[in-house]
């Protein structure tokens, strides 16, 4: 017997059981979105690999070792994209989305990054993203942070992730304050691990954000970001607290919280959690104005953020009221030949009149103890009958399959009254959307 073909390492499968939570996510977000005025934009999965050259940079670990990249038939050098900021405002210069508009957008979809994979944490994943443009008052910056707060409260984790806030000022603010990051680590170079001593000239900033236990005290001493900030930095960073403060968003100040790339300046913002682990970081954005210009367009402001829906989702797994989705409400069972092109007929009159009815016909045929079996295994409420003797009369049979209650014998329109009346009912009285 020949060997079954497995899933690339790192990509790997949503199965059935497991895609109501992802729906949940996912139709909760489209809300939220929709509820701040948000479009959504859709990007492809391959760009040409100057894009993320240009904006992540030739000399990081994303673009040396991370991108998934080859060469097309034509001879151009292609990537799966590793992150959706590039593609997205890319798009935006392309169209001339920028030219004195403002623009709300996100996006969803598959990145790609060849890293080891880990629980959270795979070789394509999903993400969500959030980019605004054309918007410079920290009003845009507070917006995004009060969406994602709704956005957790709707998801039922608002009380599994705490904020933190930071402000990287200006690029030349960032430079001087760089120049004594650099200065006061080299006095410490024996401290350094391998990967902080490797970051020391290339991007010095995120030895700040390591996770190195016996580095932590050589950094806690390190000069802050904070203090080599100007006046125009300090008040944008003051506005975004104020409004935080007024409306009762609790957040921390961690002047540690950096980002790996140097576009980013002034607000940067992460929603982390204590229940994944070393998976720590659920969301994170910030301002990236000088992107802009680094892509070719002219000179603007951007703010947004990006979340794995992966880390999202097993989030939401810890939490014990959430139970998957129903699959199917109601299960038929036919059994008899005219029942069978009856319970058709009867099943597509079902759903014109409830669409959100979950409704799986038995096909494979059977007894009706089989069937019945069937039934119990779909996890239906309620199974609709139909022999014969109901199909030639314009009946059903409508059985309980939870509650112990009777059987009874209903028209087929008296059968659609009540089972839009179940279900309006159910959805009434079920707070948690996935039960």
């Amino acid at each position: 017997m020949a060997n079954t073909i497995q899933a690339i390492r790192g990509m790997h499968d949503v199965l059935p059981e497991q895609t109501p939570l992802w729906q949940h996510a996912e139709t909760i977000i489209r809300e939220v979105m929709a509820s701040y005025g948000y479009s959504e934009i859709r990007l492809p999965i391959v760009e040409k690999t100057e894009l993320f050259k240009r904006s992540i940079g030739e000399v990081t670990d994303i673009v040396e070792k991370e991108m998934y990249t080859f060469d097309d038939r034509n001879g151009d050098s292609l990537t799966l994209r590793p992150e959706g900021t590039a593609g997205c405002l890319r798009a935006c210069l392309e169209h001339s989305l920028l030219n004195g508009q403002t623009h709300r957008l996100w996006y969803y979809g598959p990145m790609y990054r060849h890293e080891r994979p880990q629980k959270g944490r795979y070789r394509q994943f999903i993400q969500l993203g959030v980019e605004t443009y054309g918007m410079a008052a920290p009003d845009i910056d507070a917006e995004l942070i009060l969406l994602m707060d709704r956005l957790w409260k709707r998801l039922g984790i608002r009380d599994k992730v705490r904020l933190q806030l930071n402000s990287l000022g200006t690029i030349e603010e960032r430079k001087a304050y760089r120049e004594e990051l650099v200065a006061y680590f080299q006095q410490h170079l024996d401290t350094l691990d391998e990967d902080s001593q490797r970051r020391l000239h290339t991007n010095p900033l995120r030895i700040l954000d390591t996770k190195n236990p016996a580095m932590q005290e050589v950094v806690s001493k390190a000069p802050e970001l904070m203090a080599y900030l100007g006046e125009d930095s300090l008040q944008h960073f003051k506005a975004i607290t104020a409004t935080l403060d007024d409306l009762a968003i609790p957040y921390e100040i961690n002047t540690r919280l950096v980002r790996g790339l140097d576009y980013y300046s002034k607000t940067v913002f992460e929603w982390v959690t204590d229940e994944l682990g070393s998976q720590g970081t659920v969301c994170a954005g910030g301002r990236y104005d000088s992107l802009i210009e680094q892509l070719g367009g002219k000179p603007n402001f951007a703010v947004g953020f990006a979340m794995g829906m992966e880390r999202l989702l097993a989030l939401m797994e810890t939490l014990a009221s959430i139970q998957p989705a129903k699959p199917v409400d109601v299960y038929m069972v036919r059994v008899g030949t005219q029942a069978e092109r009856a319970g058709l007929r009867f099943a597509e009159a079902l759903r014109a009149a409830i669409p959100a009815l979950k409704l799986q016909i038995n096909i494979d045929g059977g007894s009706f103890k089989s069937q019945f079996k069937k039934a119990d295994k779909s996890g239906a409420d309620y199974a609709v009958i139909i022999g014969d003797d109901e199909a030639v009369r314009g009946e059903i049979s409508l059985k309980p399959l939870r509650d112990g209650q009777g059987q009874q014998s209903l028209s087929q329109q008296q059968a659609i009254g009540f089972l839009r009346d179940y279900l309006a009912a159910r959805q009434k009285a079920v707070v948690n959307p996935l039960n």
